[in-house]
C-alpha cells in the first residue's frame, strides 16, 4: 500500500497529488494507493490515516508513504508508530509553531471548502511530533532550498541521518517533483 498525504489546505487534487496518482497508475498498477482528503481537523485528519494502516495491516500489506510539506510530518509519525517506508517532500518540522499565523478564517481552493483553525489545532498537531528519528533507514527526504514557506534547515537538521536529496533553488512546491517519482518508488518498493 501506498499512502499519499498532502500537506496543509491542499488536497489530492494538487499537482504532486494528480502527478503521484497517474504514476502509480501507469508503472504500479498492482500497488494499492490511497490519496486521502484530509479533514481540516488535524485529530479528525490522523483518525482518517491510521485506519486506513490500520486496515492495511490487517491485510498484511506494506506500508509505504509520501508526504508532502504537512503531510511529510504526518508520515513521520506514522512510519514510526507503524513501521513501513516514508518519503518527505519539503516537510514540515515544527508545524505546530506556524499555526498561529493561521489561526482564523481559511479557504481552501482545491475543496472549495471555508472552515476555522482555532488554538486547539496547535495542540492536536503538536501530539503527532517525532522529536527524534529511530528510524532513519526509514526514509527519504526531499529538499530544496529555495522553500520559501517552510526553513528547509529544520528538515536538514532533523533528519540528517536520514537519506536526504537536498536542492539549491526550488520551491515550496518542490520543482521538478514528477522527475523524483521513480526514485522516490524505487526506495519505498525497492523495486519489486
Amino acid at each position: 500500500m501506498l499512502l499519499y498525504i498532502h500537506g496543509f489546505n491542499s488536497s489530492p487534487l494538487s499537482e504532486k497529488g494528480l502527478v503521484t496518482a497517474q504514476f502509480m497508475a501507469e508503472f504500479y498498477p498492482d500497488i494499492i494507493f490511497h490519496q486521502p482528503q484530509l479533514p481540516s481537523d488535524p485529530t479528525d485528519g490522523m483518525t482518517l490515516l491510521s485506519s486506513i494502516v490500520e486496515l492495511a495491516l490487517a491485510k498484511g500489506e506494506a506500508l509505504t508513504f509520501i508526504g508532502s510539506s504537512l503531510g511529510g510530518y504526518y508520515v513521520s509519525y506514522l512510519v514510526e508508530k507503524y513501521g513501513g517506508r516514508g518519503v518527505l517532500i519539503n516537510p514540515a518540522v515544527k508545524p505546530f509553531e506556524l499555526f498561529d499565523e493561521f489561526i482564523g478564517p481559511q479557504y481552501n481552493p482545491y475543496t472549495d471548502e471555508h472552515y476555522q483553525v482555532v488554538a486547539k489545532h496547535k495542540d492536536d498537531v503538536k501530539e503527532f511530533n517525532t522529536q527524534v528519528i529511530l528510524n532513519p533507514d526509514r526514509f527519504l527526504v526531499l529538499l530544496q532550498s529555495g522553500d520559501e514557506v517552510l526553513d528547509y534547515r529544520q528538515a536538514v537538521q532533523k533528519y540528517h541521518c536520514c537519506q536526504i536529496l537536498l536542492e539549491a533553488g526550488g520551491d515550496h512546491s518542490f520543482i521538478g517533483y514528477e522527475e523524483k517519482l521513480q526514485r522516490i518508488c524505487q526506495f519505498l518498493f525497492l523495486d519489486k
